[in-house]
């Protein structure tokens, strides 16, 4: 028998609402709990791990599951994984998108028990253990589950102004970095083309809302293309002259690192000619530019690299969620009141020792592979007493070329040896092996000769027969 069942089959056999309400119930506590599957997996050999979201946490449960005697399910409205950290490099031309993603398929191709579904799951009925699940072309189906992980990460949050999002992209996804990335080689295009000094200007004016890593590492990277990459390539322009600013309404710039290494980063961005701006709240941004601190700043460029919040499936869960829309989990990530059903990554609000983990890849990977082994234990009948805990392996930044700085605990390293040891990690944590050589390769390209090969502006579509020369 093939453990591992076709899209078609799998929701074939998922009851009607109705039915698995009736047998299933809503276990109160854990003496109800194996009783309650089983009658959920009624019409099913094995019993079904439904896991929500193909990121860093998705990804680390499906690996912890993939020797269980069950059917795992992996839902993402993407067939690709994305190395989130190298996302900036995407968006400053360093990188292609190929390089630094994955399809989830390929990642999982040995894992005999998984199977992938591309779709976005858009409703959860956690009394019938159920989700909705909108497929490409196909109208919403439901999916019965044993077992729900909801690993579904993060998307931009603009502080109660959405409409800031039609002038500043976020960087989440492969789709915001060619956006981003069409944006600034654009910008450079028509200040070489306008006669308006003004409107020069404002072309090559860029404006980073959020000075946390992203916004750093992805100012100091532009900040390398205008005086670098781009040099001679322009008649009429300058683009070493071009004006890179970063704001942010905090005090300083990495306020999650210490501040000896934050005042580091301060003088390095200003050496590569980044102008940081603190202590300084964006009131508008428009077609214009942006007002920040009741300053207008002309710009055709703004960037978001601020808050981000919860995406929505973790509210879908009924149970109680942070400000950031985070679902609150109990020390074994599980939603309180909803046996078999954890929350995971950067969609979870998990505190230890008081504190909040931070919503980082390595987290994610940790509480991601947790869960599977706690749900691969629970189904040999095991039960788990250790409730989770984040090792906490430092965090880092990288501030352009040859340099970077690195926390953890009392260890606050800066410069080139610890550039160079980002970007070890960060190769070797590339989720293929042909991602971690053509990363090594493009890179190496860039050190010596400064070029960036993927300096691409999509060219729009064209309505057929309206093509002109």
């Amino acid at each position: 028998m093939v453990v591992a069942k076709g899209v078609a089959e799998i929701m074939n056999d998922v009851a009607s609402p109705a039915q698995i309400a009736e047998t299933i119930g809503s276990p109160p506590d854990d003496e109800e709990r194996q009783p309650a599957r089983s009658a959920a997996r009624c019409a099913r050999h094995k019993p079904r791990i439904v896991i929500v979201g193909g990121g860093f946490a998705g990804l680390a449960a499906a690996h912890a599951l993939r020797h269980a005697d069950a059917e795992v399910v992996l839902i993402d409205r993407r067939n690709h994984h994305i190395f989130q950290p190298l996302l900036y490099q995407v968006a400053t031309a360093v990188l292609s998108p190929a390089e630094i993603a994955a399809p989830i398929r390929q990642l999982e191709v040995k894992q005999k028990n998984l199977s992938v579904m591309l779709a976005e799951v858009t409703g959860v009925d956690v009394a019938s253990r159920t989700i909705e699940a909108s497929f490409p072309e196909i109208s919403v189906r439901k999916i019965a589950f044993d077992y729900l992980v909801v690993a579904t990460g993060m998307r931009p949050s603009y502080f109660g102004h959405d409409e800031f999002a039609r002038y500043a992209p976020g960087l989440k996804s492969l789709s915001d970095a060619e956006t981003i990335r069409a944006k600034i080689l654009g910008a450079f295009e028509l200040a070489e083309t306008t006669d308006d000094e003004d409107e020069r200007a404002r072309q090559m004016t860029f404006v980073l809302v959020g000075a946390g890593p992203t916004g750093v590492e992805l100012a100091a990277s532009l900040a390398q293309m205008v005086r670098v990459t781009l040099s001679g390539n322009f008649r009429r322009i300058d683009p070493s002259k071009s004006a890179i600013i970063l704001l942010d309404a905090a005090n300083r710039v990495l306020p999650t690192f210490v501040e000896p290494l934050s005042r580091r980063v301060t003088r390095r961005l200003a050496n590569l000619g980044v102008k940081v701006m603190t202590g300084v709240t964006v009131e508008t941004i428009d077609e214009h530019g942006v007002i920040a601190g009741g300053t207008r700043i002309p710009s055709a460029t703004v960037l978001w690299t601020a808050g981000v919040a919860a995406s929505p499936v973790p509210k879908m869960l009924g149970g109680k969620t942070d400000r950031a829309g985070r679902a609150l989990v109990d020390p074994f990530l599980n939603v309180v009141d909803a046996s078999g059903v954890f929350v995971a990554g950067d969609a979870a609000s998990v505190m230890q020792n008081e504190h909040p983990v931070p919503g980082v890849a390595q987290a994610a990977i940790q509480e991601g592979r947790y869960v599977g082994r706690l749900i691969a234990n629970d189904l040999k009948g095991r039960k788990v007493e250790r409730p989770f805990s984040y090792f906490d392996k430092g965090n880092m930044a990288v501030v352009g070329k040859n340099y970077a700085v690195l926390e953890r605990g009392r260890l606050r390293t800066s410069g080139f040896l610890t550039w160079f040891v980002w970007a070890f990690v960060h190769i070797l944590s590339l989720p293929q092996l042909q991602n971690r050589l053509r990363v090594q390769r493009q890179w190496l390209w860039s050190y010596f000769t400064g070029q960036r090969s993927s300096r691409l502006i999509p060219e729009p579509p064209r309505t057929p027969g309206t093509e002109t020369r």
